[in-house]
């Protein structure tokens, strides 16, 4: 019998105060039902209309196995293409079809991917601190754990808090999260001199500089990095300003990260295309779900080009299953980031506590243990959710605010 599509949902819930976005596709199998991620934490609402008004009328009584054919309708049905809305709608169908085809075939989903090419993920997490004494405690709390990558901040990516214009701002400025970009140089550089002399270069360490540095300081900071051997710096460069990155890569010989914001093809072919990146970090969300990232990540293995895929807390467990997935079958595989989705009984916790509430909301999580993270071989995704504890944690419609990031100079916005 040929497994039909009968109905498409959404689940909205946010256990850790951040908005996810989860999808429900439903057969005509008796109990077979596929999960995925849509989350797109700052304009969910508008990916969940997009789900319930136009995709689940396009896909209803369609063949749920034919992943490839649904994929191109949905990307293509509304005419105009791309962008984070469609794609993480789109995202969401795509990953909960991998899991209907894994629970199939009764079958982990790195299985339908080749099997696997190592026994677990090694992942890297994020150290920061109010000072540079409590940033290197933060690091070996993480080393002592099994962690041997380790993302270093001090105070976010350079700017503070949201508030009113400071004092140096030119008068009548409006509120936002202030950066001055000379000083989170000069400041980064130190922590990196003083974290090297604490702890040595035993421990891999990296830095995400969230594309707030103009393309000629971003060259002139990746340069002064290199005596730090960083394993990668992210993000240097704006997404925007993508052509400056073949003077950087001329440049330096500091490894570079680039690609959470990437939507389309377009914008990662030429750089894995000319070796321009070292590692190539999309959402899987954002640039349409499983389907495209597992095309990715095969296109980046011809150049060289390694995975760090994103894995921030704005997505949901089942994303990071997603990735957990593509990473155990992938020979170009490089680190994952791993925002702390541990059960509570596991010898790692994220620093700032347990994280019960997401674990209730979304049993089933990959597993950790001393620095490698290990996919739990249920069938499909391998992760459920629990529609009563996710409505115990309903989402907020706020303004987002960390995004108004300014320029100290003149005001001004600056990519956040």
């Amino acid at each position: 019998m040929t497994t039909l599509i009968t109905d498409i949902k959404t689940t909205a819930t946010a256990p850790e105060g951040i908005n996810l976005l989860v999808v429900q596709v439903e057969t005509n199998q008796p109990g077979l039902v596929g999960l995925g991620c849509a989350t797109f934490a700052y304009r969910h609402r508008a990916v969940e209309c997009l789900i319930g008004e136009y995709l689940r009328p396009l896909l209803v009584g369609r063949n749920a196995e034919a992943i490839e054919e649904l994929w191109q309708l949905m990307h293509q049905n509304a005419y105009w293409r791309n962008g984070p809305i469609e794609n993480n709608a789109i995202s969401g169908i795509d990953m909960a079809l991998w899991d209907i085809k894994g629970k199939q075939a009764n079958m982990p989903l790195y299985q339908l991917f080749g099997g696997k090419c190592r026994e677990g993920v090694p992942i890297y997490r994020h150290a920061d601190g109010r000072d540079l004494e409590e940033l290197g405690d933060c690091i070996l709390k993480y080393r002592a754990q099994g962690i041997t990558h380790i993302r270093c901040q001090s105070g976010g990516y350079g700017g503070g808090r949201f508030g009113a214009a400071p004092a140096a701002a030119p008068r009548g400025a409006l509120a936002g999260v202030y950066l001055d970009s000379r000083e989170y140089m000069r400041d980064t550089l130190e922590m990196f001199d003083a974290l090297r002399s604490r702890l040595g270069f035993g421990v891999e360490l990296c830095h995400d500089v969230h594309e707030r540095l103009k393309p000629a300081d971003a060259i002139r900071f990746a340069c002064a990095l290199e005596p730090y051997a960083l394993f990668f710096l992210e993000d240097a460069i704006a997404l925007e300003d993508g052509d400056w990155l073949r003077q950087l890569r001329a440049k330096t010989t500091t490894p570079l990260a680039q690609g959470e914001l990437f939507n389309h093809p377009f914008e990662w072919r030429p750089l894995i295309a000319e070796r321009l990146i070292d590692y190539v970090r999309v959402h899987l969300s954002q640039v349409g779900g499983i389907t495209p990232g597992r095309k990715l990540q095969l296109f980046a293995e011809q150049y060289g080009v390694r995975t760090a895929w994103h894995g921030p807390g704005d997505m949901s467990p089942l994303a990071h299953a997603a990735n957990i997935h593509i990473d155990l079958a992938a020979r170009n595989f490089g680190v994952q980031e791993w925002s702390g989705t541990e059960p509570p009984n596991s010898v790692i916790q994220d620093l700032r506590g347990p994280k019960e509430a997401l674990l209730d909301v979304f049993p089933g999580l990959p597993e950790f243990r001393q620095g490698h993270v290990y996919a739990n071989d249920k069938p499909g995704l391998g992760v459920d959710l629990d529609e009563a504890e996710a409505a115990k944690y309903p989402c907020e419609n706020s303004v987002t605010t960390w995004t108004q990031t300014r320029l100290l100079v003149d005001g001004a916005l600056q990519t956040p």
